[in-house]
């Protein structure tokens, strides 16, 4: 299928084939008819992505902190290459569309193949000729609804909630401030509300249209005293900031148009430095319109489903989504009128020349249309290099991937690249776009978004799986059934059930070979450490500290049915160290935490594991720290021995009063290449995995037991 897409890097807009999204349980798959470019938002990233680097800097001094920070915790080079992975990721723009359902996902109520609706939500209702929406962002279509108007209801439930909040009454004032889109949807909106309606713009143009939609419009030079006028001196009911400027000015202007104690609400992005005396005087209420509705930005609302009872959240952003719909369908709010350009998908990238001013012409309303003999490919699968296939060579290997996340792109993949020997086949993810991106820049025959071309495709014998953490057991179990070797971005599983499951079906004997992406173990600076140790005779103390930083409370990792939480997700990781380290598994484990006091998801904590040759391990697991400060330290003794391992850094060895000092002072290397390496040795010569499966079941035992043990507060056994 076409999708729009913009470079970050370099700024260019293309028209890229991208396989058809996979329809998935709680989405909605939508033949998109017609999608509206949102000319302030999508302005904004055109404009940043086609800034010079020193320019992005300019515009964003917050990344660029954020950059030095990394640099100075994990060194230049791969700052760098991080910071350009993450600008040479397409962005799909786009957030308003309307279109035909053409497949349902297991757990959908309300929807079916056939009917019309309207989309929304940025990375759901882009500018593509499918797009798999959630279903709390959809909206029926009555057949009074054309394809076009209804592409305008997602700014139009922006401009609803903006209205919503000021709670406006039938007979008040309402003063418009900015006649762009939005602004007009707002106009039409407030009538619709009963709602005397004075509008104000810079643009005589849009000034005209918003008295032919049924405002008393005017330009902005003047509006105090006309606005006083139009009000009988009382000033407004409500003010709404529709403008997209970072002037300051409409806010100041909002002030002189309110009345004594009236609202405004800043809808649009403007300057906000709010002028105290007016809003002073006249004890004036300012509120800031997040989006469209109750929901935006809730993970639960918007990716699962999760509604909210209409008796405690009356309109939610669906709501706001299918009223604007309805007042479409009634007549009461026009949209057609607005619409001044239309582009068909192969030429969209001349939508964008025109919004960013690279086409000399007046524009409002831009609608993206797609050709209604479109057809879905039922594989959903794009061939994108050229290149012809063959079978692979006896001993050849032959890669699939299945995610295509930024771990992926910034790291797995680079290393796969390094390393070489290797025949890449096919990479597939859910949506596709990310999966067509990575195979085009690493060099992969196709790109899907059906993960069987992977799991099936006998020409594939080993699988890369770097999907979230929920379905790594379902996926490891598939692909070694298929007879394919696996490497397993960590976890390995989620809960005991699945771990069994997967244990049972490789201690047959009868799979290929397993392995988890526990890199940190094949780091130059570990494999020294360790050597260090080599000779020990008595037990060691090892400490692993982790300034994980903080995530917020939506992030996915916190998600336990889905990311599993911080000491699975990702105390695995170091956990597995310990067992690198004492080359043994712990037997017990005593896991200790801070109060989450509301802020907090059971990730500041200790866990501390004693072994049957008396060593004794403790991961330190901290989400309270500074993320300038470095991530990771390992301190270990032994012996007489002392190592001190400082963020893949630095290693310091000291023995017997001699210190030595190790530095990579340009980049960390945390074996990532090396343990891929390893992996790729192991099953060309078919002998044992690098990691034991003792270590990688009982690690994995380990973490179980140490959530468990947060829970009970006491110290458990490890199976």
């Amino acid at each position: 299928m076409k999708q729009l897409l913009k470079n970050l890097r370099d700024g260019e807009t293309l028209i890229a084939d991208v396989p058809v999204p996979t329809v998935r349980p709680g989405m909605v798959l939508v033949k998109t008819a017609a999608s509206l470019v949102s000319v302030g938002t999508e302005r904004m990233v055109v404009e940043f992505a086609e800034k010079s680097l020193v320019g992005k800097a300019q515009s964003r001094p917050d990344l660029v902190r954020q950059v030095m920070d990394k640099a100075r915790r994990e060194g230049l080079v791969s700052t760098i290459e991080a910071a350009f992975n993450r600008l040479d990721q397409p962005m799909a723009l786009g957030y308003s569309s309307a279109g035909t359902v053409v497949a349902v996902g297991d757990g959908v109520e309300g929807f079916k193949p056939g009917d019309r609706v309207a989309c929304a939500g940025g990375g759901y209702a882009v500018h593509a000729e499918y797009a798999l929406i959630p279903q709390n962002l959809l909206a029926l279509l009555p057949d009074t609804v054309d394809f076009e108007s209804a592409a305008f209801s997602t700014l139009g439930a922006i401009a609803l909630q903006g209205f919503r909040l000021a709670q406006p009454q039938v007979g008040e004032t309402v003063a418009i401030v900015g006649l762009g889109l939005l602004g007009l949807l707002a106009v039409g909106i407030a009538k619709a509300g009963g709602c005397s309606v004075f509008g104000v713009d810079l643009d005589p143009a849009r000034v005209a249209l918003a008295n032919l939609l049924g405002a008393n419009a005017v330009v902005r030079e003047g509006a105090e005293d006309v606005g006083r006028s139009f009000s009988q001196g009382r000033g407004f009911d409500t003010v709404l900031i529709c403008a997209d400027t970072s002037s300051n000015d409409p806010v100041e202007l909002a002030g002189e148009l309110a009345r004594d104690r009236g609202t405004v609400v800043a809808v649009g992005a403007v300057g906000l430095e709010i002028p105290r005396k007016v809003y002073y005087e006249k004890e004036l209420q300012l509120l800031i319109s997040r989006s469209y509705g109750p929901g935006r930005y809730d993970p639960a609302y918007e990716e699962k489903g999760q509604d909210y009872p209409l008796g405690y959240v009356r309109w939610t952003e669906g709501r706001n989504l299918q009223a604007v719909v309805d007042l479409i369908g009634s007549g009461k709010l026009e949209v057609a009128a607005l619409i001044t350009h239309r582009f068909p998908i192969e030429a969209a990238d001349q939508a964008y020349k025109l919004i960013s001013g690279k086409r000399d012409e007046k524009f409002l309303g831009v609608v993206i249309t797609y050709a209604p003999e479109s057809e879905i490919r039922t594989k959903s699968q794009v061939d994108i290099s050229g290149i012809v296939l063959a079978p692979p060579l006896t001993g050849e290997i032959a890669l699939g991937v299945l995610g295509a996340g930024n771990y992926a792109t910034a790291t797995f993949l680079p290393a796969v690249q390094k390393a070489g020997g290797i025949t890449k086949v096919g990479i597939a993810s859910a949506a596709g776009l990310t999966a067509r991106h990575a195979a085009n820049r690493f060099g992969f025959a196709f790109a899907s978004s059906d993960e069987q071309e992977i799991l099936q495709n006998e020409r594939i014998n080993l699988v890369a799986i770097l999907t979230r953490h929920h379905q790594h057991a379902r996926q490891v179990m598939a692909a070694l059934k298929n007879g394919k070797s696996v490497f397993c971005e960590k976890p390995l599983a989620l809960t005991l059930e699945e771990l069994v499951e997967v244990e049972r079906l490789v201690e047959t004997g009868e799979t290929p070979l397993l392995t988890i992406g526990y890199n940190r173990r094949y780091a130059p600076f570990s494999q020294k450490l360790s050597n260090f140790f080599n000779t020990r005779s008595e037990p060691l103390i090892a400490h692993y500290r982790v300034n994980a930083g903080f995530l917020p409370d939506n992030h996915w990792l916190h998600d336990p049915t889905v990311g599993g939480g911080r000491i699975i997700g990702e105390g695995c990781h170091f956990i597995d160290y310990l067992i690198f380290l004492v080359g043994a598994l712990p037997q017990k484990v005593h896991t200790f935490a801070l109060p989450n006091a509301g802020r907090y998801h059971e990730d500041n904590v200790q866990m501390v594991f004693s072994f049957r040759d008396g060593s004794m391990g403790t991961v330190t697991y901290l989400a309270n720290g500074d993320k300038t400060f470095p991530k990771e330290r390992v301190e270990v003794f032994c012996g007489g021995r002392v190592a001190v391992l400082d963020d893949y850094r630095s290693l310091e060895l000291i023995h017997q009063g001699h210190r030595e000092t190790s530095q990579a002072r340009l980049r960390q290397d945390k074996g990532h290449q090396a343990g891929w390496q390893a992996f790729l040795n192991a099953v060309r010569s078919g002998g044992q995995p690098p990691i034991p499966y003792e270590q990688i079941f009982g690690g994995a035992r380990a973490t179980f037991a140490a959530v468990k043990s947060l829970k009970t507060g006491r110290e458990e056994d490890i199976p």
